[in-house]
């Protein structure tokens, strides 16, 4: 066995390896960071949603059940705007609202839209944000 035959019998495994890499790569990239929507009019509001918004700003969390970073990113947002009388957390089924996560493009769980105080979206996270991510977002709402 040559060195030749060696090559090619590894060319489909570094091939793989490759863009298996390059996926990684661009999924760690594109989940939990905050990135402004490509349409700005969600249509959000207190019908749609079931409460009312936030005087400052609202965070719309979409989950499912079996969903572990929906906790954790549930947890850490409540923990946020725990002191903040003029944001607001508020929590969706995604299995329970299809329409609605249809109607928002929501592609994943968890995504959380950043909502002003119009309902009009401002910013999007999917995936699990981290803690100054959301205080960020939060100060933009100004």
């Amino acid at each position: 066995m040559g060195k030749t035959t060696t090559v090619k019998s590894l060319a489909p495994i570094l091939i793989v390896l490759g863009l298996a890499s390059i996926y990684g790569f661009w999924y760690q990239n594109t989940r939990g960071k905050i990135r402004a929507p490509k349409t700005m009019d969600s249509g959000l509001n207190e019908a749609i949603l079931g409460e009312p918004l936030g005087s400052r700003g609202t965070l719309v969390q979409f989950s499912s059940a079996f969903c572990t970073p929906c906790r954790a990113t549930r947890i850490l947002i409540e923990n946020v705007v725990e002191d903040l009388p003029d944001i607001k957390h508020i929590e969706i089924d995604a299995e329970a609202h299809l329409e609605l996560v249809r109607t928002l493009n929501i592609r994943s769980t968890p995504t959380t839209l950043i909502l002003d105080s119009s309902g009009t979206e401002v910013g999007r996270a999917i995936g699990a944000p981290k803690r100054e991510q959301i205080l960020s977002a939060i100060d933009s709402l100004r």
